[in-house]
Formats: C-alpha cells, sequence, structure tokens
C-alpha cells in the first residue's frame, strides 16, 4: 500500500487533536498560547483535518 495514504492519515489525526485541544482551551479560561494564537490554530487545524482526511480516502480508493 501506498506510505502517503498513512501520512495523510496521520496528519488528519495530528490536526484533530490540535482542533479539539483549541476549543477545550478556549472554552474553559486562559489558552496557554493566548486567544489570538490559539484561534488561529484552530483556524489552520479545523478546514486541514478534513482535507488530509478526504485526500486520504481519496488516495485510498484510487490505490485499491
Amino acid at each position: 500500500m501506498n506510505t502517503k495514504i498513512y501520512l495523510y492519515l496521520g496528519g488528519a489525526c495530528i490536526m484533530a487533536i490540535a482542533a479539539v485541544g483549541c476549543v477545550f482551551e478556549l472554552a474553559f479560561g486562559n489558552p496557554k498560547f493566548g486567544t489570538i494564537a490559539t484561534v488561529l490554530i484552530f483556524l489552520v487545524s479545523s478546514p486541514a483535518t478534513v482535507y488530509l482526511f478526504w485526500t486520504a480516502v481519496k488516495e485510498g480508493r484510487m490505490a485499491q
């Protein structure tokens, strides 16, 4: 199987963890890296999660 698919899935997992962490940081007090940085991380990681997961699924279907 193509290792590129695993990299996409791994990246999607890391981005999803970052997005969920940002939600918790923003919801429950002062974010560790500040509000602006946390919002920026969330705004980047959320669409990146969807894109990387979708690309991994698309690549996996083409590899079959």
